[in-house]
Order: structure tokens, then C-alpha cells, then sequence
């Protein structure tokens, strides 16, 4: 790493990655993440991606929407990721993502829960894999961009609310790099949860961060609990069941082998209702069945899913599998407008770690990869215009006192006393097992 550069990305998720590729080739580009550049959460995303398939589904799409944002959305965010959705697709297969398609060579789509089209393109269960290995292909051809990797960022440099560089932990040194330009696209908070389908290593630092920094943050507290991973005793990462199989036509069983609860509600509902359920007979999970679908259906579409099954010991096709619901997704986050910019100068948020409020109270199921990638394109275009009348400044800081450790305990109980400050309830019902 070098000590200054024109534009620093943190984190080499779907959104992180775009941006880097969306930006001018001309500029000295530095991307670090916290781990290896393949180990973010898009890259685990199974399902799909959202796109507008026609015009005439624009109503139905900004509807359903809203609908599962429980209508706290921001409208013009919803409108310009629909609006956006074609162009993004036509960017990546640009860029080598290949869709699955049907028998005649056409794009195939899915509908997952709350969804009232079929408008979800995927690549088998590993849509995520898909379009990250394909985006970090293209990073590394770019001669301009740096990725380095194991590194994490463990403050903002700013003065005057202006940011004009961060610290870095790499390999036990602290170090100081400055940038004109900065852009926060770290994830979620996955990692503070006991169970979560997040990395480990995905800690809502860039949060913690602005809370000390006087950052706008915005309804960190809306966190979206996904209905169906696998149940485990082992510890780590909850290995997602894509909500795809329910949009299949998986059913939801409770302990007494009884379907429940509308399996296609949005996942609020839905993880509520296997809460519920858990609850009411004492249990440690539910189940879901796909034992009445057509099994060489699923082994093609969820090859990887199957495959877990049959790791973990349970054959889906002969028995339900047991599932319970874990924190999957942050809607709430550092506050941007459309542009990704944050209420601090030459700083910007993407993807997860944004919240522009797009997705209102609750994520509608596949866009999330689509919200990262209209968005990051905008952040770029918008630190493209203004990046030549941007000047890099070399503030002098003492580095003695940050210590990567301490930071990370203190940095869950700030994220932490914060969405119990926000929600008490939810920090009960969820946050504290």
C-alpha cells in the first residue's frame, strides 16, 4: 500500500467491486478488506437479483416494494433501482455473469416471498458466487486498482466533518492512508449475531465508526432476521436455505408436521411466525419440506443446498430439513442520498452498509445485489464529476493509540446499545441469543 490515492474503497463485495469498476481508469484506486476479497456476503447470496423483466411490471415491482418496506421506503431510491435494473443486467453479462435460462435459450426467472412476478434472474443457488468472481476478474485486470487483503479499517480521517483518509490495521501495523475520495461499502453486521448468515468477519465496523465520527446514521435498528437457515449445533456462519425454495413451492412444517404460516409473506412475517411456533412447543427449530416437488427440479436449481443437506446428514428428499430463522440483513445503516453520499464530505456509502431507504423497514427478497450495483454505479459516477476539484490532504495523526482489538468490543457494544436505544423489543427478541 502506498500512502495516498485518489479514491479508497473499503470492502470487495458486490458493491465495493462495481464501484471500483465504474469509476475512471485514470484514478490510483486502493480496496482493502477485512479478510479474503472473495469472502464477502454477496458473494454467499443464493437467490437471485431483481430486474425490471418489462415495463408493465414497474407498478407491481415499485408495489411490492413498498409493500415489504412496510411503506417507510424512500420512492425515489425505489424508483431509481427499478428504473436502473436493465442496464445493471446488461452490465454484468457485459462483464461475463451468465443467467441461468430456460430450454429455449431464454433468460429464466424465479419469484421468491412477496414477490407478485416471476423477476428474479439467478445462477443455479449461487448467484452471489456468479457475480462477484465475475466482477473481481474484471478488478483484476485494472492496472489502476490495488486490492489488498487482511487489512481492516479502524478510523476516519477527517477535520471540519471533511474525510480525507482512514487508518488501517495490516499484519500488527497501524498505518495512515489518504484519499480524495472515500467510499464505505463494508456489509452488514452479521458477525456481532450468534446466529447469522453473514461471514464472521463482517462487524458493522464502518458504523462504530460513525457513530464516533458524528456520521449520519439511519434506522440501524431495522435488521432483517431471514426465516430459513439450517439448523446447527456447530458454531459459525447459519448456511442460508434460499428463500427461492419456497418460491418453488417448499412448505413450512412446525413440530407437529402442520404448514403455518403463508410461506411467500414478506420475511418478517414469516421468521416471526417460526418464532412463534418455536416458542409455542418449546422447540429448537422448525421444519422445511420439499419432499411433494419434483426432486430433479431441485437438485438442478439448488445443487448447493442439496449438497449442505447431505453434508449435515439430512436427505431432502425423504425427510424436511430443520430451519430457523438468523439476522441476515441490515436496512438501516450510514445515511446517503441517492448518490451514496454521507453527511460527511468526500465520504460515500454502498451496498449494505448504506442507507439511502430504499428498502424501508424490510428487504424484499433479491434487492439486495441489485440495490449494491445501481447504487455503487452512482456513487462512482458522482465521485467522477467531482473528483479533479478535490484536493488530497496529508493530515498528521498519532497512530499510538489504536489498538485493533479493544476497538472490535467496543465497537459491538456502540452498534449494539444503539439498536437497543432504537428498538428495544427487537434487541430482546433477537439480539440477545
Amino acid at each position: 500500500m502506498d500512502d495516498n490515492y485518489d479514491v479508497i474503497i473499503v470492502g470487495t463485495g458486490a458493491a465495493g467491486l462495481f464501484a471500483g469498476l465504474c469509476l475512471p481508469e485514470n484514478l490510483k484506486i486502493l480496496m482493502i478488506t477485512k479478510d479474503k476479497k472473495e469472502n464477502s456476503d454477496s458473494y454467499l447470496a443464493q437467490g437471485g437479483i431483481c430486474t425490471l423483466k418489462s415495463a408493465d411490471d414497474f407498478d407491481a415491482f415499485y408495489q411490492d416494494t413498498l409493500k415489504a418496506g412496510r411503506n417507510e421506503n424512500n420512492p425515489e431510491s425505489v424508483k431509481i433501482m427499478i428504473q436502473q435494473s436493465p442496464q445493471i443486467m446488461k452490465d454484468l453479462m457485459d462483464y461475463g455473469v451468465e443467467f441461468d435460462r430456460d430450454s429455449e435459450g431464454n433468460l429464466a426467472y424465479t419469484r421468491e416471498g412477496a414477490h407478485s412476478q416471476y423477476r428474479i434472474l439467478h445462477h443455479q443457488d449461487v448467484t452471489g458466487k456468479e457475480i462477484t468472481s465475475k466482477l473481481i476478474m474484471q478488478i483484476e485486470k485494472r492496472k489502476n486498482i490495488t486490492v489488498v487483503e487482511n487489512a481492516t479499517m479502524l478510523d476516519i480521517i477527517n477535520k471540519n466533518n471533511v474525510a480525507t483518509g482512514i487508518v488501517v490495521e495490516k499484519d500488527g501495523k497501524v498505518m495512515q492512508i489518504n484519499a480524495k475520495m472515500i467510499i464505505l461499502a463494508t456489509g452488514g453486521i452479521g458477525g456481532l449475531f450468534q446466529h447469522s448468515s453473514n461471514f464472521r468477519h463482517i462487524t458493522g465496523d464502518s458504523f462504530a465508526i460513525a457513530l464516533r465520527n458524528n456520521i449520519e446514521l439511519e434506522n440501524l435498528n431495522y435488521i432483517q432476521i431471514h426465516p430459513t437457515t439450517l439448523y446447527t449445533t456447530k458454531p459459525g456462519r447459519s448456511f442460508l436455505i434460499s428463500e427461492s425454495v419456497r418460491g418453488e413451492g417448499a412448505y413450512l412444517l412446525n413440530p407437529r408436521m402442520e404448514r403455518f404460516v403463508d410461506e411467500l409473506l414478506p420475511r418478517d412475517v414469516v421468521s416471526n411466525a417460526i418464532k412463534a411456533e418455536m416458542d409455542k412447543y418449546n422447540a429448537k427449530y422448525v421444519y422445511l419440506s420439499v419432499i411433494h416437488m419434483d426432486h430433479d427440479q431441485i437438485k438442478n436449481r439448488f445443487p448447493n443446498i442439496y449438497k449442505k443437506c447431505l453434508e449435515e446428514g439430512y436427505d431432502m428428499f425423504k425427510d424436511p430439513i430443520p430451519v430457523v430463522p438468523a439476522q441476515h440483513y441490515l436496512m438501516g445503516g450510514i445515511k446517503t442520498d441517492t448518490w451514496g453520499q454521507t453527511s460527511m464530505e468526500n465520504l460515500y456509502a454502498v451496498g449494505e452498509t448504506a442507507c439511502n431507504g430504499v428498502h424501508g423497514a424490510n428487504r424484499l427478497a433479491s434487492n439486495s445485489l441489485l440495490e449494491s450495483l445501481v447504487f455503487a454505479k452512482r456513487a462512482a459516477k458522482k465521485i467522477s464529476e467531482h473528483i479533479d476539484d478535490t484536493l488530497l490532504i496529508d493530515r498528521i495523526i498519532n497512530l499510538d493509540n489504536y489498538d485493533k482489538e479493544k476497538l472490535a468490543i467496543e465497537n459491538k457494544q456502540l452498534i449494539m446499545d444503539e439498536i437497543k436505544r432504537k428498538d428495544g423489543e427487537f434487541y430482546d427478541k433477537w439480539c440477545k441469543s
